[in-house]
């Protein structure tokens, strides 16, 4: 049968830039086998499934692929589909900014869509907060594995640390954008670290508070590199919890990611903390359509 799919660019109201993303809609017949090979096909850092809810009191259902294994939440999957839901409505005479949920192997993920020309914005809410699971590695151990001074791991109170949030990810500070851009992963040098988890770079904007740059590989995955990865985002609260005097409140940071391959993404997350703990998390951003076709499989 033919199945409609559209890929779209996301963390990025620009064609070309952000992450990009393939969304299948007709699902009918395929079963997760099926679809680990179609995300092989497009060979994007993921593809996502958008199947018929659980409860229907929600709007779809999400299985996430990546080439090479199956994820239980992925943000620029998540924001993706929300966006494209939302411009299939807006053709259908909806204009307003839509709510709902979507579910996702960590939980439900409640949504909020502005729709415009091809294009729109989103947020969501995580369902579940980061877990803190250990320090990480030593820095002379990781800047060896980066092909980087070891003086260049580690600025303020920030050390290694590892987060997860649905995927695990393994946090690498790093002293100045200038690093952050020289870092070149040797992943059997990775490897031999006995890291499971993503490794994610990231170091302070000199000129913006609370923004950051970043950047996330994950070989083990089939992702030498990711433009924007939201489940990061999302576990980055974490970080921030642990190294940062951050008081009750709302706080808003941005993280721009993908510099280095020519595609810029700018992710947006909200923490919200009360009584010094971290309460709540919303993801936000950007995504444009690129293209719309049918596969025959």
């Amino acid at each position: 049968m033919a199945r409609r799919f559209a890929t779209l660019d996301v963390f990025t109201d620009t064609i070309l830039a952000g992450n990009p993303l393939a969304v299948v809609l007709d699902c009918e017949g395929l079963d997760g086998a099926a679809m680990q090979a179609i995300a092989g096909e497009f060979n994007l850092s993921e593809t996502v499934f958008v199947l018929p809810p659980d409860d229907p009191r929600h709007r779809a259902r999400l299985r996430i692929f990546t080439p090479r294994a199956e994820l239980p939440f992925a943000g620029h999957p998540t924001l993706g589909a929300a966006i494209l839901l939302a411009l299939r409505d807006a053709r259908a005479g909806l204009t307003d900014a839509v709510a709902f949920g979507l579910e996702a192997g960590i939980g439900t993920l409640s949504c909020v869509v502005e729709p415009g020309d091809g294009r729109g914005q989103a947020r969501f809410r995580m369902p579940v907060l980061p877990e803190f699971s250990g320090d990480g590695p030593a820095p002379e151990a990781l800047a060896g594995a980066l092909g980087l001074a070891p003086g260049a791991i580690g600025f303020g109170r920030h050390v290694p640390s590892r987060h997860s949030l649905g995927p695990r990810f393994l946090f690498v500070p790093v002293a100045s954008p200038e690093a952050l851009a020289d870092a070149a992963l040797d992943p059997a040098a990775f490897a031999g670290l006995g890291e499971p988890a993503a490794l994610y770079l990231y170091t302070p904007d000199p000129d913006g508070a609370r923004h950051f740059h970043a950047r996330m590989f994950a070989p083990h995955l089939g992702v030498p590199e990711d433009p924007a990865t939201g489940s990061a985002a999302a576990a980055f609260a974490g970080v921030m919890m642990q190294f940062e005097p951050l008081g009750d409140g709302t706080h808003d940071l941005v993280l721009h990611q993908g510099a280095a391959m020519g595609r810029p993404s700018e992710i947006r997350v909200q923490l919200g903390i009360a009584a010094g703990t971290l309460r709540a998390i919303e993801i936000g951003g950007a995504a444009v359509l690129v293209s719309e076709g049918r596969l025959h499989v």
